[in-house]
C-alpha cells in the first residue's frame, strides 16, 4: 500500500475514533439524561449506563432524580419597619420523580430548580418579610419560617411542576445592622438574667413548698402519733373501768350471796326457834332441867316455892328411877 494510502487510513481511524468518544456517554445511577439536537428537546429519555448519540449534533442532560440540596445564599428581604436584613442561607432539600423529568425540563428547562426553588424563595421570604417587623422575623416567628417555606414552595410545585417535592427548608438566622443586633444581645442578656432570676426564684419556692410540705408531714405525723397515744390511754382507762366495774359487781354479788347466807341462817334460826317454844319441848327441856339438878329435897310436906305439883311429880319420877338404879347395882355387887 502507498504511502498516501495509509495516512489516508490513519486519518479515517482517527477520526473515526473521535466520533465514537464523542459518540459514547454515560448516565450515573440516580440520574436520567435528557437529549437536545439543535437547541430542541428530545423526547428520548436514557437510564443509567452507557449510551449513543449523534456527535456534535446531539447534546444530553445528566438530570438528578434522588435527593438534593439547593442552596440559596444571601438573600435580601424588607421586613414592615423599612428594616433590611440578609439571610445568609436557606436550604432547601428536594427530590425529583423519574416519571416527570421530561416534564419537567421541557417546562422549565433542566436548570429547573433555579426557577421553581431559588426564584420562589426568594419571593416567599419577602412576602413573609414585608407583613411582619423585624421583632417577629427575627425573634418571635423565626421558628416558623422553616415550616411556612415548605409549605408555601409545596403548594405552588403541586399545581405547577407535579413529580417535584420539598422534603424540607432549613433557614438560617438573618443578618440585621449591627445597632440593632447589639441592641438585641443586650436584650438578651437582660433576658437571660431574668430568666436566671425567675429560676431562682421558682427554686426557692420550690424550697419552700417542701419545706412546708416537710413541716406539715410532721405536724400530721406527731397529731397522728398523739392521736394513737391518747386512743391508747382511753382504751387503758376503759379497760381499767371495766375491770373496777367486774370487780365491784363480783365484790357486790359476794356480799349479796352472804348477806342472803346469813339472813337465811337466821331465818333458819328463828323458824327452830319458834319450834323451841312448843308446849311440848319446854316441857322436855324443864324435865332435863331438873333431872340435871343435884340437889332433890324429900318430905311429906314441901313448900311450893321450892316445887309446883308437876315438878313433884316429876321429882317423885326421877327418884324411882335412881332408887331403881342403885337397887339393881347392889344386886350386882352382891
Amino acid at each position: 500500500m502507498s504511502q498516501p494510502g495509509l495516512v489516508g487510513m490513519g486519518m479515517a481511524l482517527a477520526l473515526g475514533a473521535i466520533l465514537v468518544n464523542f459518540s459514547i456517554h454515560k448516565i450515573e445511577e440516580g440520574h436520567v439524561g435528557v437529549y437536545y439536537r439543535g437547541g430542541a428537546l428530545l423526547s428520548t429519555t436514557s437510564n443509567p449506563g452507557y449510551h449513543f448519540m449523534i456527535p456534535f449534533i446531539t447534546s444530553f442532560r445528566s438530570v438528578q432524580t434522588t435527593l438534593q440540596t439547593d442552596e440559596v445564599k444571601n438573600v435580601p428581604c424588607g421586613t414592615s419597619g423599612g428594616v433590611m436584613i440578609y439571610f445568609d442561607r436557606v436550604e432547601v432539600v428536594n427530590k425529583l420523580d423519574s416519571f416527570a423529568v421530561y416534564d419537567m425540563v421541557r417546562n422549565y428547562t433542566a436548570d429547573y430548580d433555579k426557577t421553581l426553588i431559588y426564584n420562589k424563595i426568594h419571593h416567599e421570604l419577602n412576602q413573609f418579610c414585608s407583613v411582619h417587623n423585624l421583632q417577629e422575623v427575627y425573634i418571635d416567628l423565626f421558628d416558623q419560617i422553616d415550616e411556612n417555606l415548605r409549605t408555601a414552595l409545596q403548594k405552588d410545585l403541586t399545581t405547577m411542576a407535579p413529580g417535584l417535592h420539598v422534603q424540607a427548608v432549613r433557614v438560617t438566622k438573618p443578618k440585621i445592622p449591627e445597632v440593632i443586633r447589639k441592641n438585641y444581645e443586650a436584650m438578651e442578656a437582660e433576658k437571660t438574667k431574668l430568666l436566671i432570676s425567675i429560676q431562682k426564684q421558682k427554686v426557692i419556692e420550690k424550697e419552700a413548698e417542701t419545706e412546708r410540705k416537710k413541716a406539715v408531714i410532721e405536724a400530721e405525723k406527731k397529731a397522728q402519733v398523739s392521736k394513737i397515744e391518747w386512743e391508747q390511754k382511753i382504751t387503758e382507762k376503759e379497760s381499767q373501768k371495766r375491770i373496777s366495774q367486774i370487780e365491784d359487781d363480783t365484790h357486790v354479788a359476794k356480799e349479796k350471796a352472804k348477806a342472803d347466807a346469813e339472813f337465811y341462817k337466821v331465818q333458819k334460826e328463828i323458824e327452830a326457834n319458834s319450834k323451841k317454844l312448843s308446849k311440848e319441848y319446854l316441857e322436855f327441856m324443864r324435865y332435863q332441867s331438873i333431872a340435871q339438878n343435884t340437889k332433890i329435897y324429900f318430905g311429906n310436906s314441901i313448900p311450893d316455892m321450892f316445887m309446883d305439883p308437876v315438878m313433884s311429880a316429876a321429882a317423885s319420877a326421877v327418884q324411882e328411877q335412881k332408887s331403881t338404879t342403885e337397887s339393881k347395882e347392889s344386886k350386882k355387887k352382891a
